[in-house]
């Protein structure tokens, strides 16, 4: 017999469980499951929340309010994350109380004395945690993101607010520690107005600069400097960098000039828990200083003092998740409406930052030509007239002068060799001048994708007498190259110098300084120990002949990252670049002028009606759906519609991107253009537009992207 037994023939024992049972019964308690609190108190003050529910469509972005029970009043506060219960509808309505609808998560927004709300309220499920994670300064960021994309507010808040952890949120965050004292200078003496742009920072000013560093290995230390001066005035400092090596470096010159506990460091590599636990301590105020990838331009830094962003025409810093921001535009509202300092750096110039010097918004911050002198390696070219001279050329597909710098730096260090990435598909241009070949009515860039008819990527129409209109000419050329083959060259040429890689699937962080070769994809080249003796930046035709609207700034933007690891020219640092030397990109190259081919590009874009002089918004989909939605906008009277035109789908083999459509089905892209000023207008009507289709429930969905990182 068990001792369950004995206590149950103890006398009375069947009649005190049975009066349990009952009393437990007759309790007016609230039910565990389903919480929908039936019949229990409400809060005395304040017992209506706010909330926002964790549903990304467009026609459910609003709040909505719930009941607050009594129990749930004290961790009930606005920021914290909570569940609720949604989609029951009005008819399920008992003691008071609207019931049914799944569970789902929130953020609460604010309490109130009453609702606008007529009807029963559904009550609070549960708080997930006391711990308020959404200040009223990042819902404000994220709604104006939400709104300057056409997304919802839900889905920024995705981005915004990491996944919760319960055992990261359990740890107390470090007691603040006291402001740093104003650092110096440092290498920011190479640039005119450098000094004065951190005395700015440390006098608590809100200085605005679009930075054209210098090359060599100075500008992670520079951007600590930056941070430690606004840090020194009280304030709070944001860096954004394009990945994790960047962000390695970034954090080893701030932990050497602010020492150890002054920065967090938000990057996917942490991990969870510790990414979580960094976040908590910017989010509590223990920590001020943040670098960070991506998803860092929402860290909720208090009291932001400044905001920078090195090398913003990297495409990681363009999110891939809906609403799809980008870094530099998130980084402009958070100047704008916080009225902190920006600062916008690079060894390159994007045409966005050359427009924010152009308009007046920010001012440049550049070194004179005599320390660029210092800092820069020796950049010589090597075009079609010398490789169709050159017997090695044509043997080995490598130019004679390529060897002998290979080579003469081989002698004292490291020599890189950056590679062309596969698949990239070179557009048209003119055979004779080399000018894009760019349709008569939109000005896209014209294709011929069965090698017979042109006609545009943009609006879709046929060209039949295309003509430069630079030179005259009328026959065009695409360019075929055989990167890995060129590789396999250069290995064969020095069997007995090591051979090292660094691409895609292996990314080196650094190589030491010793005779090496190393070849590496553009955007994965190592840091060497002491620069590189020399470099190769090797088919150019297969970056500038892509068939994109930032063809040349995207590959002006390659070279000089490359270039900037290479030693100056007074050390010997050399550069040789195998591309037609009369390309603009090219001699932006030779002269070490980013931003004067920055400002070109920009006149153009302007004359043409490109962005970023104007707004652009891409609407994909399937073909039907595209066109049911773009007769439904009520678009602007300024809009243009170009397009639609095909989609490519990713090839057999190859893994699908974003924005190709689905295997087996065909899309179509229609762009919308609007002239400056009206870029609001064109996200409100989008998003209306795909509010009331998602409401409605009909058709194929679209998806919409406010200034496309691609265009073609």
């Amino acid at each position: 017999m068990s001792s369950d037994d004995e206590r149950s023939d103890e006398p009375g024992a069947p009649e005190q469980l049975a009066l349990i049972r009952e009393t437990v019964r007759r309790a007016d308690v609230p039910r565990a499951k389903p919480r929908t609190w039936r019949g229990a108190a409400l809060a005395g003050e304040l017992p209506v929340a706010r909330v926002l529910v964790n549903k990304g469509a467009l026609h459910l972005d609003q709040y909505f309010d719930y009941a607050v029970p009594e129990e749930l009043d004290a961790d009930a506060q606005p920021g914290v994350r909570v569940r609720v219960r949604f989609g029951a509808g009005g008819r399920q309505v008992r003691g008071g109380r609207r019931e049914g609808g799944g569970l789902i998560d929130g953020f609460l927004i604010e309490r109130r004395a009453t609702s606008d709300y007529q009807g029963a309220l559904a009550a609070l499920a549960y708080v997930v945690s006391p711990e308020p994670v959404l200040g009223p300064e990042l819902l404000e960021l994220s709604r104006a993101v939400a709104d300057r994309y056409a997304g919802s507010l839900a889905d920024v808040l995705q981005l915004a607010v990491p996944p919760r952890n319960g055992r990261a949120e359990g740890k107390p965050s470090p007691e603040p520690l006291p402001p740093p004292p104003v650092p110096s200078p440092g290498t920011w003496e190479r640039y005119a107005q450098g000094p004065g742009f951190l005395r700015a920072l440390a006098e608590g000013g809100a200085p605005r600069a679009v930075w054209t560093a210098l090359p060599g290995p100075h500008w992670p230390e520079e951007i600590a400097r930056a941070m430690a001066a606004t840090l020194a005035s009280g304030r709070g400092a944001l860096v954004v960098v394009p990945d994790g090596r960047s962000a390695g470096r970034v954090d080893a010159a701030l932990t050497a000039v602010l020492g150890e506990g002054r920065h967090a460091l938000l990057t996917a590599d942490s991990g969870p828990e510790r990414r979580y636990r960094q976040w908590l301590a910017v989010r509590r105020g223990s920590v001020r200083a943040v670098v960070g990838t991506r998803a860092a331009m929402f860290a909720p830094v208090a009291d932001l003092g400044l905001v920078a962003l090195w090398d913003d025409g990297d495409s990681s810093h363009s999110d891939d998740n809906a609403p799809f921001p980008h870094v530099r535009e998130v980084l402009e509202l958070r100047a704008t409406h916080g009225r902190c300092a920006f600062l916008l750096g690079g060894t390159s110039c994007t045409v966005e930052a050359a427009q924010l010097v152009e308009s007046g918004w920010a001012l440049p911050l550049r070194a004179e030509r005599d320390q660029l002198r210092i800092a820069a390696p020796l950049v010589r070219t090597v075009g079609d007239g010398e490789l169709a001279r050159d017997g090695a050329a044509r043997s080995a597909r490598l130019p004679s002068l390529a060897w002998q710098t290979v080579r003469d730096g081989l002698r004292s260090g490291p020599v890189l060799v950056q590679v062309p990435r596969r698949g990239y598909a070179p557009r048209l241009a003119c055979e004779r001048c080399r000018e894009p070949a760019r349709c008569r009515h939109c000005a896209g860039p014209l294709q011929a994708p069965d090698q017979r008819d042109l006609n545009c990527a943009w609006c879709g129409r046929a060209e039949t007498a295309w003509n430069c209109t630079a030179c005259g000419g009328v026959r065009l050329r695409a360019q075929i190259v055989g990167a890995r083959r060129t590789a396999e060259e250069l290995g064969r040429a020095f069997p007995a110098v090591p051979v090292r890689t660094s691409g895609r699937d292996h990314v080196l962080d650094s190589v030491p300084d010793q005779p090496a070769l190393v070849v590496s994809t553009p955007g994965a080249e190592p840091v060497a120990e002491g620069g590189y003796a020399a470099a190769l930046l090797l088919d150019g035709w297969a970056m500038v002949g892509r068939p994109d609207l930032r063809a040349g700034e995207e590959a002006l933007r390659r070279w000089t990252a490359a270039a900037s690891l290479v030693r100056g020219q007074p050390e010997g640092g050399t550069v040789v670049i195998v591309a037609e030397p009369t390309l603009r990109p090219v001699q932006a190259l030779v002269r070490w002028d980013p931003v004067g081919h920055a400002r070109r590009e920009l006149a153009e874009r302007a004359e043409l009606g490109f962005p970023p002089v104007s707004r652009m918004a891409a609407v994909t989909g399937p073909p039907e759906a595209v066109a049911a939605y773009l007769a439904g906008a009520e678009l602007p009277p300024e809009a243009e519609v170009l397009g639609p035109v095909p989609v490519p789908g990713a090839g057999p083999g190859r893994p699908r991107r974003h924005g190709d459509a689905p295997p087996g089905e065909s899309w179509e892209r229609a762009l919308v253009r609007v002239p400056p000023g009206r870029g609001a207008a064109l996200a409100t009507a989008l998003k209306t537009a795909q509010a009331a289709r998602t409401a409605r429930g009909t058709g194929d969905p679209v998806r919409i992207r406010i200034d496309p990182p691609d265009i073609g």
